[in-house]
């Protein structure tokens, strides 16, 4: 492999390994974008802790044996950079119509205007997640978790760039556009909000945090392994180092959590309750109880479901035959790569029944990759339901079904339990609340958000973690708040 490949380029404002320095029109037109970008940084970006000096990994090369240093950096000076995972030399189509033919490197005309939404999509949910996350910071269990908050936020912003580097550079005057409209849409504006539904909710509080970190981030994850199959290979090469910080970001979702329901059965085991449904003894303690984390989990889960669209649709298996969007692990199946023959069991509303039913699986690509994503969610669970049980308590927590408060595919008209029971819409409305977060559960969840700011101290509802980033002692100061 060429070592050049590997080493990072700080000499331009941009850090990048795609040889920046000689493209001189990529260059000037994202040095051109920059500022745009810094203007929705500073207006969206986290609120109140511009200033402060926050212990940050950076990229520094993209081998994957130790591509980051730590330091502390004030956010506006991160470096964001374009970095791209080594070429494989003679890299071929690993699926669909074109499969074994040479890896793009251009973008093929007739998949032009796929390619590029499939970007743009990617895209504008980095940003979106920055701008649900702005306000989190001021009310941060710990310094640990504030500078975990602030590392997604600038690695969601890196991705941000990655994405624009492409459409910047292969898309000419029609990216040089999306690129700009990135930086328009806002998450939850009523004029030009985010493209995506779960992009457009809030996070009012660090357990939706943990939650939207472990659910939707793990929906990106899925996608970005889709994107690192494509023939055009400077996407591939994009989304496979994106994956290597997409991992941070689940770490702190289920670390996150699994440290919220730590903390909820230590203070029951203490305080001697028995019952862990015993919401109003619970609450007195000052943490979280494990039926409202169940709602959040029902929330979050079925809000990340609708993320994959619909369960039959013909975009996707036109992706796939284009050869840009493969499947999760593409190389790893054993079958020929084309599926044109090949059916997989979707489960579709038949007659008022949940069924299972064979569908084409081509045009069953969606389906399939949710159910790799709900396989991939069920790990933490299990870790949950350890620390649960180990705790002596007779509760587990558990993924609803996917007919479950559904707004796309299959189930968005109908109304089911978690159970995937169908009910009428009276019973739902008397129900609702039993299942998915109430206004009081949020007035409850709001009223622990205190924040907490000295070394080596955690809020009331959160157990520390077992080990410090990059292992620091426990009382290391990983933000430096300026008072």
């Amino acid at each position: 492999m060429n070592v050049n490949i590997m080493n990072v380029d700080y000499s331009t404002k941009i850090p990048n390994n795609v040889n920046l320095s000689e493209d001189r029109q990529v260059l000037k037109a994202l040095e051109g974008w920059h500022p745009g970008y810094m203007n929705w940084w500073g207006d969206m970006g986290p609120e109140g802790f511009q200033q402060s000096l926050v212990y940050l990994r950076t990229a520094y090369s993209v081998d994957p044996r130790g591509w980051a240093k730590f330091d502390y950096v004030k956010m506006p000076d991160y470096r964001w950079g374009i970095l791209l995972a080594p070429q494989e030399e003679n890299r071929v189509i690993p699926f669909g119509e074109h499969y074994g033919e040479p890896a793009w490197q251009e973008v093929p005309g007739e998949y032009r205007a796929m390619l590029r939404r499939l970007i743009v999509i990617q895209g504008d949910t980095e940003p979106a997640s920055v701008e649900q996350q702005r306000h989190l910071g001021k009310t941060a269990p710990s310094l640990y978790d504030l500078r975990n908050l602030f590392q997604v936020n600038v690695e969601e912003g890196r991705h941000l760039w990655a994405m624009v580097y492409l459409l910047q550079k292969y898309f000419g005057r029609d990216g040089r556009e999306e690129a700009d409209e990135l930086l328009r849409r806002r998450s939850g504006d009523a004029d030009s909000p985010r493209m995506l539904g779960a992009f457009n909710e809030a996070t009012p509080d660090w357990l939706s945090f943990f939650m939207f970190t472990y659910f939707t981030d793990r929906d990106g994850k899925m996608q970005l392994h889709s994107l690192a199959q494509s023939g055009f290979d400077p996407l591939s090469r994009t989304c496979r180092f994106m994956l290597t910080e997409e991992a941070h970001h689940m770490f702190v979702g289920e670390t996150g959590i699994t440290r919220v329901v730590q903390r909820t059965c230590d203070a029951m085991r203490e305080a001697g309750i028995s019952d862990p449904s015993d919401i109003a003894k619970v609450r007195a303690l000052g943490v979280i109880d494990l039926p409202t984390i169940q709602k959040k989990l029902n929330l979050h889960y079925s809000l990340s479901l609708d993320l994959f669209g619909s369960e039959v649709s013909t975009n996707a298996a036109n992706a796939f035959n284009a050869g840009i969007k493969g499947r999760f692990h593409e190389t790893q199946i054993a079958d020929d790569h084309r599926l044109r023959d090949d059916t997989y069991p979707v489960l579709k509303l038949v007659d008022g029944k949940i069924t299972r039913v064979d569908e084409p699986a081509l045009t069953a690509l969606n389906m399939r990759l949710r159910d790799d994503y709900t396989q991939d969610c069920v790990k933490g669970l299990l870790r949950w339901n350890k620390v649960i049980s180990s705790a002596g308590y007779d509760f587990k927590l558990t993924l609803p079904n996917v007919a479950f408060h559904r707004a796309i595919g299959e189930f968005r008209d109908i109304h089911a339990t978690p159970d995937g029971v169908l009910i009428d819409d009276a019973s739902w409305a008397a129900k609702k609340s039993a299942w998915l977060p109430s206004t009081e559960d949020g007035d409850f969840i709001a009223s622990l958000m205190k924040p907490v700011t000295a070394a080596g101290e955690f809020a009331s509802w959160i157990s520390p973690p077992k080990v410090g980033i990059n292992n620091k002692p426990g009382d290391f100061e990983y933000v430096k708040i300026e008072t």
